[in-house]
């Protein structure tokens, strides 16, 4: 069944510059895009796309093309992040309970580059209610827990060896197994708080917050941007050492380990083979740089091209997803061997996450180092349940105490942060 879009109004205006963008999004829920201090925060819902199911990422990213079409936009900043633009926060996997979403806010405060906007957007014949611009300070200091989930620290020892059993037997080559961590946080907590101490403890990295999920990735997707694509692969990981040597040191094992260049290699084939068919002039580097992060190294990768078409940053990202890096390879038989292995719904987790314009230019990335909060199922005033992941890649050669402890380090931002 078609669905007629409504017509969106948008105005975009520059205004003084913006120092914090998190106290114009809710507490409750916030909604948020920021590195390094640029980015947006949006408010308030004037309008949103959900799927589920197979057919979800093609179904947003049509319905996104005919909402952009039908909008009425004045935008005379042009900066990537004005006009008519929407968060995004999409299932891992077809088979999920978990809605994949596109929501497009009333207001968005945006800073980039020194320049600081405010979007306002609501439908055709709706009153625009001038925006409040004055940010909502923070609420208290809050803590949550976190304890074992529906995957054991035993359990996934377990998996590990069933998934390195399956290598072994030729099923797949490489598989990314995770696990996960519930909890709560108190009820009524200001969840932007969370935002915060992730962007400020992990500044490289992109932290959102799209409907209850909250995180800080440090692994681009893919950016779109005036016909310029570029992407960033992590894959193979080590913790940071505990001094100088140490760190040197771990840096140095990681970029000769065979274990892990071959799971990086994997996972840079992959995106190459599924951006190849709408991009000219791609192009890799030759091998992979170590990128440090607070808490560990990766292996990385920055892939860039030309879009040969018209396809949209949506387009890109159903092309993409899911990438060996968080699935494994061959894609099919790796996410048949997650259903077997893994005890949960992911929902979006290691899914993509970010933001998308009336252009079809955007950011995403991949949902890691994150928590869902689930905040509609949650009456007022109750505490609110949250499910933290992490996970790891194994291949041939991974062992399985090893890969724990690297679901553990991956932990620590959304431990350290929910402390």
């Amino acid at each position: 069944m078609t669905v007629t879009p409504p017509r969106l109004v948008v105005r975009t205006r520059e205004i003084d510059h913006v120092e914090d963008l998190l106290p114009y999004t809710s507490p409750d829920d916030p909604t948020a895009w920021i590195r390094r201090g640029d980015g947006m925060a949006g408010a308030g819902e004037a309008y949103s796309l959900r799927h589920r199911g197979a057919e979800a990422y093609a179904a947003l990213a049509m319905q996104w093309k005919q909402l952009s079409a039908a909008a009425d936009i004045d935008d005379p900043v042009q900066l990537p992040g004005t006009g008519l633009m929407a968060f995004g926060a999409l299932a891992f996997d077809p088979r999920s309970a978990h809605d994949s979403v596109v929501r497009v806010p009333r207001v968005v405060v945006g800073r980039r580059g020194g320049r600081s906007w405010v979007t306002t957007i609501h439908r055709d014949g709706e009153h625009a209610a001038a925006p409040t611009l004055a940010p909502a300070p923070y609420g208290p200091h809050w803590s949550g827990t976190l304890g074992p989930g529906r995957q054991s620290p035993e359990g996934y020892l377990a998996s590990v060896r069933a998934g390195l059993e399956a290598i072994g037997a030729g099923e797949v080559e490489k598989v990314v197994l995770a696990r996960d961590l519930d909890g709560t946080v108190p009820g009524g907590a200001d969840l932007r708080r969370l935002a915060r101490a992730l962007g400020s403890d992990y500044p490289d990295t992109w932290m959102f917050a799209v409907d209850g999920l909250i995180g800080a990735s440090p692994e681009t997707l893919v950016t779109v941007h005036g016909g310029t694509v570029t992407a960033r692969v992590l894959a193979g990981t080590t913790p940071r050492g505990a001094d100088a040597d140490a760190d040197t040191a771990a840096a140095s094992a990681l970029a000769s380990s065979t274990k892990d260049l071959d799971e990086h290699e994997f996972a840079v084939q992959s995106v190459l083979a599924s951006l190849r068919p709408h991009l000219r002039a791609l192009a890799a580097g030759d091998a992979p740089f170590t990128l440090k992060l607070p808490n560990v190294w990766h292996l990385a990768t920055d892939v860039e091209g030309e879009l040969s078409g018209a396809a949209s940053a949506l387009d890109l990202v159903r092309a993409l997803h899911p990438t060996a890096a968080v699935a494994g390879t061959p894609t099919r038989a790796a996410i048949e061997l997650l259903h077997r292995l893994e005890p949960f719904d992911r929902g979006r987790y290691a899914g993509p996450v970010g933001w998308i314009d009336a252009h079809g230019d955007g950011e995403w990335a991949i949902a890691l180092r994150c928590a869902q909060f689930d905040i509609e199922g949650t009456a007022d005033g109750a505490d609110i349940p949250v499910t933290a992941y992490a996970g790891a890649g194994i291949v041939a050669g991974s062992d399985p105490e090893t890969e724990l402890i690297e679901t553990r380090v991956k932990f620590r931002p959304i431990v350290d942060a929910l402390a």
